[in-house]
């Protein structure tokens, strides 16, 4: 079967906006975009995305045909071979879900105050990310809100594990604003992180645009609204964002628990002292890991987090059909 190829750029229930690649083969070029076409899949399983729960995410190539009756709509029937995929465990089809698809960098999106800083939410995030060989970083957004010394510490650790943090201000002539910008050029990026948290407020101040949605957050609960509900890709003058809906929970997929301490790299120089070989860090005894979280000598939240993590795997690996 022989087609067109194409970018997925937003999708949701079988229809999916999909961008088309340059005469050359290519991506076009982002500032002379072919308009997008609306394609829905061909059948009920598209080649290539038999086991996931969400056949295509933003990013995604693929092939398809092109409608001969509307030259702007057409069947898709393959996804192309993935570079990599941020990936989530979606608890309902019980299955991976590709949160956004072929990126460059990750950009953890999040915030002091409203709503309230979650670090061991970024571990997930930020270990999504090394699963699938996607570099990240770490933005610190409404840096005019106070930070507490707990905050901090845990942008200190990150910063230690050589993992970039930027404090930025959705205003003009910030300073953290123009060093996002500057990392980020040239790439395709995507941002995540809570509702309310700023990421459009980011896209939209980086685009020069206000065409994307901003929600105000929920006094109630301190928390944003889901006023993105769909990953959407877009263009701006120097790269792409995919800007994706807050979540408040993130599953880890992708690894199994007996794996995950190999992701901790901080816990290597402790571990070397563990009594029992292939110690988890959880329950065994003279476990080196544990007692230097508990002497601080290991940041015990982020202790705290891999446990968390690496129970929930337990769990479900013990569930699994």
């Amino acid at each position: 079967m022989t087609g067109q190829k194409g970018t997925v750029l937003c999708g949701a229930n079988n229809i999916f906006l999909v961008r088309p690649w340059g005469a050359a083969g290519l991506p076009a070029d982002a500032g002379k975009e072919p308009p997008p076409l609306e394609c829905r899949i061909k059948g009920k399983i598209l080649r290539g995305a038999e086991k996931d729960y969400n056949p295509l995410a933003a990013g995604d190539g693929v092939s398809f045909l092109p409608d001969a009756k509307n030259p702007r709509s057409g069947v898709l029937y393959e996804r192309l071979e993935r570079k990599n995929a941020l990936l989530r465990w979606n608890k309902k089809g019980r299955a991976p879900q590709a949160i956004a698809a072929n990126v460059d960098l990750l950009v953890c999106v999040t915030s002091p105050q409203s709503p309230p800083f979650r670090p061991r939410f970024l571990d997930r995030l930020l270990l999504a990310a090394a699963f699938s060989d996607i570099p990240a970083l770490v933005c610190l957004n409404k840096d005019d809100q106070a930070t507490t010394p707990e905050i901090e510490e845990r942008l200190g650790d990150y910063e230690a594990r050589n993992i970039p943090v930027l404090r930025t201000r959705t205003c003009a002539g910030d300073s953290g604003l123009y060093a996002l910008r500057d990392f980020i050029a040239g790439k395709r990026v995507v941002f995540a992180g809570h509702s309310g948290v700023g990421k459009t407020s980011l896209f939209n101040c980086l685009s020069g645009s206000s065409g994307r949605k901003v929600g105000e957050l929920s006094e109630k609960y301190n928390r944003g609204r889901h006023t993105t509900v769909l990953a959407c890709l877009a263009a701006w003058a120097a790269g792409e964002i995919i800007d994706t809906p807050g979540v408040r929970e993130f599953d880890i997929c992708g690894v199994y628990s007996r794996d995950l301490r190999f992701f901790f790299s901080d816990f290597d120089s402790y571990a070397k002292d563990c009594r029992l070989p292939g110690c988890t860090h959880t329950h065994e005894p003279a476990c080196a890991v544990r007692e230097a979280a508990e002497n601080g000598r290991l940041l015990f939240d982020r202790y705290e987090s891999y446990c968390r993590v690496y129970s929930d795997l337990l769990r479900r690996e013990k569930y699994a059909p």
